[in-house]
């Protein structure tokens, strides 16, 4: 017997493991002091009334045996991928009910995606990048090639045609970046992994931020990105569902390599390997894409670009450099006067009890840099924003 050797070679500690034990730690030395937490990004409004009407009402339907659900469907219930559907219509996308597979959040579907690829192919990603994308790939054994977003190209790499890969991970708005490509750059991703026969694996976890025009809020926005894309998204940001987990994942049929359809193996796995999500919870998300959910979840979102705007723009008044903070709930800055990452984590922390992410725990072109998130309340926003002014100012 032998286990998997290759997890020996991702990193032992996960970065907000790390956060985690440095904080237990400045808490346990300095009992009383409240820590005002914009790191992680976790929501902090509870779900809209409407989604809270149809949890109730489902938990009902389970209590009768003229309407209690047992199995469902793997790939979701129809009532909640047709809300999927119009969702993706109201922004210029036509799919197929049968293309749409609804998970348990994006992060899941992420990884288990891996299982329709090959071990042979190339894997290339950002740096900085989101964990997971590297980390579930180096599991499998897969080679992974990162391309440089910098400050030069605003933390948004553009395809390299000397560079072969085969699998492409885009997330956009970024995590952490929070730099968003525009439609035309994307163009310029879906042509390229059309040529190289490449598949784009888009995150758009964070596509409920963006409010400008020239930007995408799904990668199928793009013309011929059904031949070489699978998007990822979930209800975890767009809807305060990182408790109740749900998400959905797009497969187009259109998308086949070597005379096989990625649609039909990613249904083929999850029937083998997933019993779906619970029929509440999936009532429940159907709720948001009602126009009332709709109407309400916009409410919550409001909160948290308002919480953004407060960040970026007390990094605009200290003349920091930041990407994010519009069409994004993230601020990427540049860590002022020269410090490091892990540096300026500690110093926040000591001076000020704000706590943020450091770049570095996301690749090597993250040191110098630090993630601000705005999904912490108003109030402890408006609080950490007066605390670093007033920090940095000195």
């Amino acid at each position: 017997m032998h286990f998997n050797t290759h997890f020996n070679d991702i990193a032992q500690s996960y970065l907000f493991s790390t956060i985690a034990q440095k904080v237990a730690a400045y808490s346990a030395a300095h009992p009383g002091r409240e820590i005002l937490r914009l790191g992680i990004g976790d929501v902090t409004l509870p779900l809209a009334p409407a989604v809270i009407s149809a949890l109730h009402s489902a938990v009902d339907d389970m209590a009768d045996k003229s309407t209690f659900r047992g199995y469902g469907p793997e790939q979701g219930y129809d009532f909640l991928r047709e809300g999927v559907r119009g969702y993706y219509l109201s922004h210029g996308v036509e799919l197929e009910p049968d293309e749409i597979f609804i998970s348990d959040g994006a992060k899941s579907d992420i990884g288990n995606i891996l299982d329709i690829f090959g071990e042979g192919n190339t894997v290339l990603v950002p740096d900085p990048v989101y964990p997971v994308y590297v980390d579930t790939n180096t599991m499998a054994g897969r080679r992974v090639l990162y391309m440089n977003a910098t400050e030069i190209n605003g933390f948004l790499p553009m395809p390299d045609y000397s560079v072969d890969a085969d699998i492409i991970y885009l997330c956009s708005p970024n995590n952490p970046t929070g730099a968003a490509y525009s439609k035309a750059q994307l163009k310029e991703w879906v042509d390229y992994a059309n040529a190289k026969g490449a598949v784009i694996l888009y995150d758009a976890a964070y596509e409920c931020f963006i409010t400008d025009d020239g930007l995408a809020r799904s990668i199928f926005q793009i013309e011929g990105a059904k031949t070489c894309a699978v998007e990822f998204c979930s209800l975890s940001k767009t809807a305060g569902f990182t408790g109740t987990r749900c998400g959905y994942t797009v497969v187009p049929k259109a998308l086949v390599r070597d005379g096989m359809s990625a649609n039909k193996m990613w249904l083929r796995r999850q029937t083998t390997k997933f019993n779906g999500v619970s029929y509440i919870v999936q009532r429940g998300a159907a709720a948001v894409f009602t126009p009332e959910g709709m109407r309400q979840i916009a409410a919550n979102l409001a909160v948290y670009r308002a919480n953004a705007k407060l960040i970026a723009d007390c990094m605009d008044e200290l003349g920091i450099w930041y990407t994010g903070g519009k069409n994004s709930p993230y601020i990427w800055l540049r860590c002022p006067d020269g410090m490091g990452s892990w540096q300026f984590f500690d110093y926040l922390l000591e001076n000020i009890q704000v706590v943020g992410t450091p770049g570095a725990g996301f690749g090597a072109n993250g040191e110098g840099f630090f993630r601000l998130t705005a999904f912490g309340s108003p109030e402890v926003t408006k609080e950490a924003v007066a605390g670093i002014k007033s920090l940095l100012k000195k």
